[in-house]
């Protein structure tokens, strides 16, 4: 399994599979007439474990309660300088056709109140955006009270302590951070224009909205989504997606135990979706959005999302409970309100049923006109128990952080072997086998999420959901080393996701056998940039003395530690030399020209800026050295290297980084065609070779640590 030459062997190929979803961004909820008016660090840690524990962020915490009691002690209303109240909190691709105007709640109506006997899911009516998928979440979140209360603090209120300031708790990225919003909100001829309670003076959805849209830049970039994203950040869980098309037969066990174990849930039906009957209407502008939806022949809205809020069965029917944040009913199949379905049961039974749907919004319909009608199912899971069976563990989790650079870490898929290695790749070591082994089988369950980072807040900036995946391939025990491109050429992934897919995080359950493994996280296609975590879910068997289950990412070692371990040739003399340039000439005399022109001259440490006769026979033996090994990789003769080989070229040469310095080298010496020309690996080499002589240089004990005071500091960094 090792980097060996395979002489004789087959080429392994394997191919990815992709695919492309579409946000669920339905607009608007009907007008009173029943038309449709337009929308315009690395750590171990267990998010889920950690649900009801302090804020981590104590000291943004701590900044709410002091902002508040200083505005409440001068007496003076919170404006919040990072969210103003203005069009560039709105939307970022152009400027409102309608004049907005923001008023705080206490301006809106006389006795203005955060929460009405308690928060629930009629207090979410879905306003003039397309952010659907967010209230169908917020929906979910009131059926569990202990999760709503933790996303939601109760100790707030338009009365007590009043500056008009408010907070809310959301997990990003890892860590479950606190929210401060001012109160005022986006109004239009005095009425509420995005979320609204169906009472007119509860203001906790409009203000949780706010907040949503804060975290990610203005009201515009909630516009399109899906369910799942909004799920996770008020739970931090586990996400699951399911095409209904290619359900398992036990779904419906699986959505009852999901449910029981306070796992929120979401449906939609695709836009693409096929129906011979469908109704298609193009909304009204409002917001200046125009967007084009169909209906099913049974008033479904396609690209819409509904929440699933409850299952019920007897012995004839099952049927499913869901939500529509509109605030009001389409569905005109069996089980609507009206229809014949509900004379062939009960009338106990009917009465139950009606009890249950405690307003307008919500309907039923039997559980398999639900899995012919909508195409998918989203849910997010509290813990990463299966939901096929009855077992619950006691889990770990394990989380980096990472990234895919242009020219160097961006490799894309499996269908691209010559980039694939270069993507950043991460340790699994799985010692302990499960409880239950099935069919007498020894594996360990597993459960890896990646999630990509940051791109609904870039939207201003064009960016979209990156299509990802990843492959897992088992590797030899103590094999720690960066995977060359040969390994993968011949050997099979162990285990990978079903298939590519642009949503925010892909997540898959696997059961592999005791060993070490390396995670390979990808974008779909190469050279596409972007942020990510990658966390790992093992059960922990925190009962037995017997076996220990070690479960780790080896996360790059610092920049100090590895410049510490390289051991350059020594100079003839005793004093080390700074080399950095961009075009290395041997001469004399080297000088640096670097990217803005300027010219600068190679220092020594003692500040002379030349080089005596030995010091140049040494540099001019290195760039021979140097050359040769450039020659191996430039196979076409085109005096350039792909900037992918280059993180090999800099092995070779004997200096060992980090990931991210290959990154760093990349985005410094690579051209917009991800080549690096000769000159520009002569002056990466030269300033590698610099950097590390002068850090052994200051390391006077080799304990690969150094102290400097700001000049030091200043004397190394500028004359490097």
């Amino acid at each position: 399994m090792g980097d060996k030459k395979h002489k004789g062997d087959l080429l392994v190929v394997e191919n990815a599979r992709v695919k492309v979803l579409y946000d669920t961004q339905a607009s608007l909820c009907p007008d009173d007439k029943g038309d449709y008016s337009s929308s315009g660090g690395n750590s171990i840690y267990s998010a889920i474990l950690s649900r009801n524990e302090a804020v981590k962020d104590a000291k943004r915490l701590k900044t709410f309660l002091e902002l508040r009691d200083k505005y409440v002690k001068k007496s003076v209303l919170f404006e919040d300088p990072l969210f103003p109240a203005n069009d560039s909190s709105l939307f970022y691709s152009h400027t409102p056709a309608m004049k907005f105007e923001w008023k705080r709640p206490t301006e809106i109506c006389e006795n203005p109140q955060f929460i009405i006997d308690g928060a629930n899911r009629t207090d979410i009516c879905q306003g003039e955006l397309g952010d659907c998928w967010l209230l169908a979440a917020i929906a979910c979140l009131t059926l569990n009270e202990k999760l709503l209360y933790r996303v939601i603090p109760q100790d707030q209120s338009f009365t007590e302590n009043y500056a008009g300031i408010f907070h809310f708790q959301l997990w990003r990225f890892g860590e479950w951070v606190d929210v401060v919003v001012d109160d005022r909100i986006p109004t239009c001829n005095n009425q509420l224009v995005f979320t609204k309670s169906f009472r007119k003076n509860e203001y906790w959805s409009a203000l949780l909205e706010k907040a949503y849209a804060k975290l990610h830049g203005s009201y515009e970039a909630l516009k399109g989504g899906n369910t799942l994203e909004a799920m996770e950040d008020f739970t931090g869980g586990v996400t699951e997606y399911f095409e209904l098309s290619e359900a398992p037969k036990e779904l419906y066990t699986i959505m009852r135990k999901a449910l029981e174990r306070g796992s929120l849930m979401g449906c939609s039906i695709d836009v693409s979706s096929s129906d011979d009957n469908k109704v298609k209407q193009t909304l009204s502008v409002k917001c200046d959005f125009v967007i084009p939806l169909t209906r099913t022949h049974h008033g479904l809205v396609r690209g819409h999302a509904y929440s699933i809020i409850g299952l019920e069965e007897d012995t004839r029917i099952r049927l499913i409970r869901l939500r529509n944040p509109w605030g009001r009913v389409l569905w005109r199949g069996p089980w609507s309100p009206n229809s014949k379905e509900w004379s062939t049961i009960s009338i106990a039974d009917k009465e139950n049923l009606k009890k249950q749907t405690v307003e307008s919004s919500e309907f039923w319909m039997s559980f398999d006109e639900f899995k012919s009608t909508f195409t998918k199912l989203e849910m997010c899971n509290l813990t990463p128990d299966a939901l096929q069976g009855d077992e619950r563990h006691s889990w770990t989790v394990s989380v980096n952080e990472g990234r895919w650079v242009r020219g160097s870490s961006a490799g894309g898929c499996r269908n691209f072997p010559e980039t694939f290695w270069t993507n950043p790749q991460y340790r699994l070591q799985l010692y302990e086998e499960d409880d239950d082994p099935e069919d007498g089988e020894v594996v360990c369950t597993v459960v890896v999420s990646l999630m990509q980072k940051g791109r609904r807040m870039q939207r201003l900036l064009g960016a979209k959901f990156l299509t990802i995946g990843f492959s897992i391939y088992e590797v030899l025990c103590g094999q720690n080393q960066h995977l060359q491109k040969d390994f993968f050429l011949y050997t099979a992934s162990k285990a990978k996701c079903k298939t590519y897919i642009n949503l925010r995080e892909v997540t898959e359950r696997f059961r592999l056998p005791p060993g070490e493994y390396v995670i390979i996280p990808t974008t779909f296609q190469p050279h596409e940039e972007g942020e990510f975590i990658l966390r790992v879910f093992s059960e922990k068997q925190s009962t037995s003395d017997n076996f220990k289950l070690t479960l780790s990412l080896l996360f790059c070692l610092s920049f100090i530690n590895l410049l510490s371990s390289y051991q350059p040739l020594p100079l003839p003399t005793c004093q080390p030399i700074v080399f950095v340039s961009d075009r290395a000439r041997a001469n004399k005399e080297i000088e640096h020209e670097g990217i803005q022109g300027e010219k600068r001259k190679k220092m020594r440490t003692d500040g002379t800026g030349k080089l005596n006769l030995q010091e140049f026979k040494h540099l001019w033996k290195k760039i021979k050295e140097w050359q040769l090994i450039f020659k191996r990789y430039d196979k076409d003769k085109s005096s350039s290297i792909s900037s992918f080989e280059m993180r090999n070229a800099v092995n070779d040469a004997g200096f060992h980084l980090n990931k991210q310095l290959y990154d760093i080298i990349a985005m410094r010496y690579a051209d917009e065609h991800l080549n690096i020309d000769f000159d520009s690996y002569i002056c990466c080499f030269v300033r590698l070779e610099g950097m590390f002589r002068a850090f052994n240089a200051f390391d006077k004990d080799g304990d690969g640590i150094i102290k400097l005071n700001v000049l030091e500091w200043l004397q190394l960094t500028m004359y490097s």
